[in-house]
């Protein structure tokens, strides 16, 4: 095995050893066998570059775009030109998946299941690491800088993971280890093997090696320096890196199910949090969802529920058990066979930048299918994350019920369960009087608590003069709601702890539930939940129906149906109106594709823009610049394995292209100078000039030698003409006609290079193409496609432009542009001379 091999062989396997720390981080390691498959064409592809050879670069960039390919072909093959030309939609399709994929590694906890998206990132990021290590360490020879991938590619798992297993980072560092061994052993190589000799040990001032092994050691040397301060580095990058924050109304203390397997709910004071998203100037959105129901109005989406009163704030019980996510979810408490319940469909996605440790679910969910580690609260039906788990990213599914008691089954409920009414109807005794004297005032002449429910929530909403303002402080202490009900202002945390304060001094089981609103419809038909959809609401239990929501809050939300259901035809016609539905139907018809955003327009999401008056379409397709883009982008990539062929084929017509002089042969006298005249017209020169001779002589000997090099005989520019001519015969296996063509080319050469007088060069295109037919009938047919697809002597493009850059170069360097400037500028100067 060459050096080269060698190296590249090694660099691969150390990539593999340092993405081996990634294993822990997903549940299933099928994906690195995929890797280990796509980084070995990778490094093979580089192995050919460089015997081509192909300068440094324009490796690199082979193995670039070969890398680009397999990823298409693997990832995104439905989206590629012909299955496997990567064009916008390909890009596309990739950035989706790099947003799903950094979205699946804050949403899901260690091991995350494989998604595609992860598996692109991981699969992608071992090529794009094995990329960068196989040009520093095999192209660019210089295997010590490439411990720094390998480095990051550790650490990045280790700080995922909060640390890994110790086996990983010796698998590692022994892959780093062996690139630099081989790095070394291939220099070292080039200049022959050491032997100690037994005399006397050397002074300072005599080196056992020469200079030129002395100065091979010497990247060894470096290399294990750097090797053990990349080690040492790895060691401390995990310790440092950050962890990340959930989000809003984050659990304070202990996260849900932290902490042992039977784990336990966190006390959640939400009050804050929830004022400062109705705050904020923008309407960041959290969630979008499809669902199954019309009746988007009634479809809130519980996150947490505050079941504990100490008099002045609302929150969460801690020590509630949670235990593994039942499939279904138990039947909802009090629901009785007698109440029409529709079951509902939800898919929710939430965004990138919404981290909570609670997932928002439809009221009562009956399933939940999500990925992750999740835990289930069966008092509140909540959904809890375990450790490190938030809902950043999520993406989930729901099966709900959307309950719909009437009026009369509410009113003639029969009365909770002594436990409920223990719990949910606890008032502490620093609760002012005026509270449960409030209540009692407000709900004189109800009949029974649905009644008493039903006016607590009109006078909050409708008839009591509350006023709806998110910028009045929340306030704390005993006194919080006896200033509340006296100020008449506040936002829905207000409104929801007074209202299920007051129905527990009333003896109706109460508990406050903080989630959003239903959002915002949308053109595509799905719905977008904001940041300023922050809601709370008080939840009452009423047996048959369970727990049952209400909503007291002035110009928020939706009331539900059966608290409106018994309203008196004959009221007052002055009274104040229920708020507007938030979910309803503007009333003034929008104009056509006001609704739509660019990001609908872009995935055809807006069907009233699709036909316009005229007849004809909003939207004819993408731009012309952007097509015109697409086809030059997809010819590059299509011609690009083919110009070395191309350009090989025109560089022999050029040089076995007839005489110019056969042209004008018949012409006469005279005439070919004429014609030789006239602007435009080549140079004429007769068939026994000299120097066209010679030229066309040359040109031939040229392409012979490239023929043979196409065909694996490297040229040897120290030899005579028949001497080589002698060597492509012996080793491409010419013989007759073939081998006899060679001799003559090669005794051309000489008569035109020593002879005075150099004769007729005679037919040597003829007896060029003789020899490429003896080379190829001897030639194997992977060497025949390898001498028409990919010829080795397309190198000399790369050594001319090689070539022209260095005298570029030089110029700059000895000044001559800069000399010529100066002489410009000095003409340009006016004359200093006095008239």
């Amino acid at each position: 095995m060459s050096g080269g091999i060698r190296l590249a062989v090694c660099a691969a396997a150390a990539t593999l050893a340092a993405a081996g720390a990634l294993l822990p981080l997903v549940d299933r390691s099928v994906w690195i066998v995929q890797a280990a498959f796509l980084l070995a064409i990778q490094t093979a592809v580089g192995v050919l570059a460089r015997r081509v050879p192909l300068a440094r670069a324009l490796t690199v960039a082979v193995q670039a775009l070969v890398a680009l390919l397999l990823l298409t072909v693997v990832f995104a093959r439905a989206h590629a030109i012909g299955g496997l030309l990567p064009g916008p939609d390909v890009f596309q399709e990739f950035g989706q998946l790099l947003r799903e994929g950094a979205s699946d590694v804050g949403r899901y906890a260690i091991p995350a299941p494989t998604t595609t998206a992860i598996r692109l990132l991981l699969v992608g990021g071992v090529l794009v690491i094995g990329l960068v290590v196989d040009a520093l360490a095999v192209t660019y020879r210089s295997a010590a800088p490439a411990g720094l991938p390998l480095l990051a590619l550790y650490s990045v798992a280790a700080g995922l993971a909060e640390g890994t297993d110790w086996l990983w980072f010796l698998a590692a560092a022994a892959g780093y280890l062996l690139l630099l061994l081989a790095e070394g052993r291939d220099r070292l190589a080039q200049w022959g093997r050491v032997f100690g000799g037994g005399g006397a040990r050397p002074g300072p001032a005599a080196h056992p090696l020469g200079p030129g092994q002395a100065s091979a050691i010497a990247p060894v040397r470096t290399g294990r320096r750097i090797g053990a301060l990349a080690l040492g580095i790895a060691l401390l990058v995990p310790a440092v890196l950050p962890t990340m924050d959930s989000g809003l109304l984050q659990a304070h203390g202990q996260s849900p199910g932290e902490g042992g397997t039977g784990g336990g709910t966190g006390a959640v004071s939400p009050l804050v949090a929830l004022q400062d998203s109705l705050r904020q100037p923008e309407n960041r959105e959290v969630l979008r969802y499809r669902t199954s129901t019309q009746n988007t109005g009634d479809l809130y989406l519980r996150i947490v529920t505050l079941d504990q009163f100490d008099g002045s704030t609302w929150r969460t019980s801690p020590g509630r058990p949670v235990t593994a996510v039942p499939d279904p979810l138990p039947t909802p408490a009090g629901l009785a066979p007698g109440v029409r319940t529709d079951p509902v469909n939800t898919s929710v996605a939430a965004s990138g930048s919404y981290a909570q440790t609670y997932l928002p679910l439809p009221y009562p969910a009956e399933q939940v299918r999500i990925g992750g580690r999740w835990r289930y609260e069966p008092e509140g039906r909540m959904v809890v994350g375990g450790h490190a788990q938030t809902t950043r990213g999520a993406r989930y599914q729901v099966t709900s019920l959307l309950v719909e008691p009437t009026a009369a089954q509410l009113a003639a409920a029969p009365a909770p369960p002594q436990r409920l009414l223990r719990e949910y109807t606890k008032v502490p005794g620093s609760v002012p009087a005026v509270v449960a004297q409030t209540a009692r005032k407000v709900t004189a002449g109800a009949a029974n608590p649905y009644q008493q429910a039903v006016k607590l929530q009109e006078w909050f909403a409708v008839d009591g003069g509350f006023r709806y303002d998110t910028e009045v402080r929340s306030g704390s202490g005993p006194d919080a709601i006896a200033r509340f009900l006296q100020a008449k202002e506040g936002f829905c945390v207000h409104f929801s702890f007074a209202m299920a304060a007051m129905a527990r001094t009333l003896g109706i089981p109460a508990r406050v539930a903080v989630g959003f609103t239903p959002g915002t419809p949308q053109a595509d038909g799905s719905m977008s939940v904001g940041s300023k959809d922050a809601h709370a609401w008080p939840e009452l239990y009423f047996e048959g129906a369970g727990w049952t929501r209400f909503e007291p809050t002035p110009s928020r939300g939706t009331p539900p149906e059966y608290t409106v259901a018994e309203t008196p035809a004959g009221s007052d016609p002055g009274a104040p109106s229920a708020r507007p539905d938030r979910s309803a139907a503007p009333s003034a018809p929008a104009r056509p594709g006001d609704d739509c955003t660019p990001q609908l327009k872009k995935v055809d999401g807006c069907p009233a823009l699709a036909q316009q008056p005229g007849g004809g379409r909003a939207d004819d397709g993408p731009p012309s610049g952007t097509v015109t883009a697409v086809v030059v982008a997809a010819l590059v990539v299509l011609l690009l394995p083919v110009l070395p062929m191309l350009w090989r084929r025109r560089v022999r017509a050029r040089r076995l292209r007839p005489a110019s002089a056969a042209v004008v042969q018949s012409s006469g006298p005279g005439q070919g100078a004429a014609a030789a005249g006239r602007p435009g017209a080549p140079a004429v020169l007769p068939d026994d000039d000299p120097r066209e001779t010679v030229e066309r002589t040359l040109a031939a000997w040229r392409e012979l030698t490239d023929s043979a090099w196409d065909y694996g005989i490297l040229p040897d520019d120290a030899q005579t003409p028949r001497r080589a001519a002698a060597r492509i015969v012996r080793i491409g296996a010419l013989e007759g006609p073939s081998a006899e063509s060679a001799v003559r080319v090669a005794t051309a050469v000489e008569q035109a290079l020593y002879a005075p007088a150099p004769r007729p060069a005679g037919a040597l295109a003829a007896e060029v193409e003789s020899v490429r037919a003896g080379l190829r009938a001897a030639a194997g047919r992977g060497a025949r496609l390898r001498a028409v697809l990919a010829p080795r002597s397309a190198a000399r493009v790369a050594w001319a432009c090689s070539r022209r850059w260095s005298a570029a170069l030089e110029r700059l360097r000895t000044g001559r542009i800069v000399a010529v400037w100066r002489r410009a500028g000095g003409a340009l100067r006016p004359s200093r001379q006095r008239g």
